[in-house]
């Protein structure tokens, strides 16, 4: 298990991406705690004060425990903090209607195919410091990465 300082590591990208795989491998290697898109809900029963525990939480985490966010919204980037990680991952559009078709027991709709095509590539232009594709990345390789951004 890697020592290290404690951080934050933000891992997003589209659905089907293998940002889930990804944080789990991480979150194996560094002793981490995963939030995946609006996780923070059970933090309160208010929306609004769950968020703001949630910005909190990310802050202190900074300095505190590690913590992995899984972002499958564009919106949700605004909730890492300065200083977190940024891991970007992508897939091929076949990829990605693979695993969601697989996901959809097979069948995969023409409008669910379409909203994954209009969608497809749109994190590329996101600020990110690590980026991975899902289809050919090494785990171990990926954590150093992590690891030696966060020295």
């Amino acid at each position: 298990m890697f020592k290290r300082s404690n951080m934050v590591i933000g891992i997003f990208g589209e659905s089907c991406a293998g940002k889930t795989t990804l944080a789990n491998a991480i979150k194996e290697k560094i002793n981490a705690s995963i939030f995946s898109g609006k996780d923070y809900l059970r933090l309160n029963k208010s929306e609004s004060q769950a968020m703001e525990q949630f910005e909190k939480l990310l802050q202190s985490a900074v300095n505190g425990e590690h913590i992995i966010y899984v972002i499958s919204e564009i919106a949700h980037l605004e909730f890492l903090p300065e200083g977190a990680v940024r891991i970007l991952v992508t897939a091929e559009l076949s990829t990605i209607k693979n695993r969601f078709a697989a996901r959809m027991l097979g069948a995969l709709p023409p409008p669910v195919e379409a909203m994954i095509e209009r969608r497809h590539g749109c994190f590329d232009s996101e600020p990110h410091d690590i980026k991975v594709k899902s289809e050919n990345y090494d785990v171990n390789s990926v954590c150093e990465q992590v690891l030696s951004l966060c020295k």
